[in-house]
């Protein structure tokens, strides 16, 4: 018999043989463990002499979960392109980290940044929206959830069709009681989604009015579900929640994933919902080096299913997690940030910080109370002409407000002063009607199955409604050949020239081996007919095609093309584009929602009135109330050199002239965070006794 006994200590081996005795002598190497580079010296990049000391902290944060709370202009954006740069020096696989934005654009400028910073292997990091990353991940483990690897996403205009046409089957539009109409039980459906919500407790709360109806609305929702689940299509919302569910049901997936995720960064925090928080969870489970940044203050979007508490709880949500505030501002003057922080303080449910600056000291932010709405238009105007003249440029200056409809006035007399401006907002351009009619010609061609698509494409042709569509996708859904549609019965004569023109056009689009461009190109020269009818100013949608053209260059695959435009629209139209072609840049006017994220040397905040801002809509609800506040403080953060809070004595309303109330926000401002100012009309000479100088400029 033999046997094998090794020493403890060294690698010697005793081999046992009956009668025999031999000794087995291997020789030893001892393996070094690397150094692991711990300290910013460590490294090539002088990370101490480019970053503060709490944003080194960040940047050098390794193991563990952390919530960096990053007040306004305090680096936050360089806070994490210098992290993902320190993690790829130190040896990160740029693979196994996981960068999400809440744009596309924003991930591609953040790794662009690492890039220059180090080298191009900051390029491979994944970086994206949640919507981005879970359409990867679904298309990768399609079959797992019951739908083929080539199903399409749908946008929320899409999604509208879809529940009229559900609504309509169902026959709730000859309701004798009021329904909801397509777009409220899209939003209703979306909120249910994002907030984890009953259908009933979203209706009680946000749609009272339609307490009756709650079992009909319940219908539609679950015959939507069922209506894109047969087609092989998936909202926005479902990229998340199937994302979710698939992580959830499936345990080797999750480990596959998460497991990929060595390090996951989560830009924005605070403006993610509950889904978003339960995937950060998911995809960060294996190794739980979770870093969030963001900042509770700047909170604002919970009309779109943002949840306030989901960083507030963070700490809570990843046991050990470590705290990190960056307060240093870079932006703003020191008076502007004394102004900033007195109105967090009236937040009831924080993270204490205080927003520091080693900038230049600037005026005092303005409080200009005007006599009407009009005069408040009339010293916007005024001062931005003024400023003009001191050769700050237009572009560095904004407007903000709390609702669209509170620049309606202002926008008449800049208009009248021949001052040029943008207002944010608007149509996207995949959202105009003439893009989405030649999308839906590349859906088809991708998966043939999208009946939405169908009924876009196939209701150009003259003579053919719902009906006939419907009836033609049944013949469709059955063929061997779905793009051979002169041969379906249901195709009259009388559009049959057309049929055949499509027919031929999605054959050999399909068949044949073209460019994306060269497809988009067909398919337009196709669809310029069909345009020239429908629209008055075809001549303008005509050059958002041909650009079209030009920008399906950049696309390798069709489908490829469909999903980013899906995911990341792009945002103007030939109709936009001609105030930005001015030889002057234009003064920006902007809801403040809109301006998150922007900066401008000066910056107006009109309309600041209780009702206003505070909304009248939110006094009743602290939570709402506080939200009310962080919105203020978002406008007041984006200024840079001067701040100016305006606001009218008197308003109009349906019942006649009533005097207001300032914004409840700044009561409690004292004179060495507010400058109260005084508008006086200049008398020109010669005034005529008796005339009102109000009236003349």
């Amino acid at each position: 018999m033999i046997s094998f006994e090794r020493s403890r200590n060294d690698c010697t081996v005793f081999l046992h043989i009956p009668n025999v005795c031999y000794f087995l002598i291997m020789k030893k190497f001892i393996l070094k463990r690397d150094e692991p580079r711990l300290r910013p010296e460590d490294y090539s990049i002088p990370y101490r002499d480019l970053l503060n000391k709490n944003q080194l902290e960040a940047v050098f944060h390794t193991n563990g979960p952390a919530l960096v709370i990053a007040g306004a202009g305090t680096g936050k954006t360089r806070t994490l392109v210098y992290r993902v740069a320190r993690l790829v020096e130190s040896g990160v696989d740029p693979s196994q980290i996981l960068l999400l934005t809440f744009t596309r654009r924003a991930a591609r400028e953040m790794l662009n940044r690492a890039s220059s910073v180090l080298d191009d292997r900051c390029k491979k990091v994944k970086g994206g929206t949640f919507h981005f990353y879970c359409s990867q991940i679904l298309h990768r483990y399609a079959e797992k959830l019951g739908y083929p690897g080539n199903f399409t996403i749908i946008d929320t205009a899409d999604a509208f069709e879809i529940i009229q046409l559900v609504r309509t089957q169902l026959n709730m539009h000859k309701k004798k009681k009021r329904f909801p109409n397509k777009n409220t039980l899209y939003n209703i459906i979306s909120t249910c989604k994002n907030k984890n919500l009953d259908i009933r407790v979203v209706i009680s709360d946000s749609y009272p009015q339609f307490a009756e109806q709650e079992d009909k609305i319940e219908q539609v929702a679950k015959e939507y579900e069922n209506y894109k689940a047969r087609n092989f299509v998936m909202d926005f919302d479902d990229l998340l929640i199937k994302t979710k569910e698939l992580i959830e049901q499936h345990e080797d997936i999750r480990i596959n994933i998460s497991g990929s995720n060595r390090f996951v960064m989560v830009d924005e925090y605070q403006d993610t919902n509950k889904l978003q928080a339960d995937l950060t969870s998911l995809l960060s489970s294996v190794h739980n080096n979770v870093m969030a940044v963001g900042d509770d203050a700047q909170s604002i979007y919970s009309f779109r299913g943002a949840d306030h508490q989901n960083i507030m709880q963070f700490p809570e949500l990843f046991d050990g997690t470590k705290l990190i505030k960056l307060e240093e501002n870079y932006r703003s003057s020191p008076q502007i940030l004394n102004t900033a922080n007195r109105l967090l303080e009236q937040a009831s449910y924080k993270f204490e910080k205080h927003l520091f600056s080693n900038n230049p000291e600037g005026d005092i932010p303005a409080l200009v109370k005007a006599p009407t709405e009009h005069d408040q238009s009339r010293f916007v105007s005024q001062a931005i002409m003024q400023l003009r003249e001191q050769d700050i440029p237009l572009n560095e200056i904004a407007v903000l407000f709390r609702n669209g409809r509170d620049s309606f006035d202002l926008e008449v007399e800049l208009n009248r002063k021949n001052i040029p401006f943008v207002k944010y907002g608007g149509q996207k351009f995949t959202e105009a009607a003439h893009i989405k009619d030649v999308l839906a010609h590349v859906r088809v061609l991708v998966n043939p199955m999208d009946t939405i698509a169908w009924n876009r494409v196939l209701m150009l042709i003259d003579g053919i409604g719902p009906k006939t569509a419907q009836d033609l996708f049944e013949w469709i859904r059955l063929s061997n050949n779905p793009y051979q549609l002169d041969m379906s019965d249901s195709v009259s004569k009388a559009y049959m020239k057309q049929m055949k023109s499509l027919s031929s056009l999605l054959i050999e689009l399909k068949e044949e081996d073209h460019s994306v461009s060269e497809t988009i190109d067909k398919i337009v020269q196709y669809y310029k007919v069909f345009c020239e009818k429908r629209y008055d100013d075809y001549p303008k949608r005509l050059k958002d095609l041909e650009a079209f053209v030009n920008i399906a260059l950049g696309f390798t695959s069709l489908d490829k093309m469909l999903e980013e435009l899906a995911l990341d629209p792009i945002s103007a139209t030939a109709v936009d584009v001609e105030q930005k072609q001015k030889e002057e840049s234009p003064l920006i006017l902007s809801t403040i929602h809109s301006a998150k994220g922007l900066e401008w040397r000066h910056v107006f905040i009109i309309q600041c009135l209780d009702g206003i801002i505070p909304s009248a809509y939110s006094v009743e609800d602290d939570e709402q109330l506080d939200e009310e506040l962080r919105l203020l403080y978002v406008a007041t953060t984006r200024a840079k050199e001067m701040l100016y809070f305006s606001y009218p004595a008197l308003a109009q309303s349906q019942y006649g002239d009533y005097f207001t109330k300032p914004t409840r926000y700044l009561d409690e401002m004292d004179k060495a965070l507010l400058e109260e100012w005084k508008l006086i009309e200049d008398e020109p000479e010669g005034l005529d006794e008796g005339e009102d100088p109000l009236l003349l400029d």
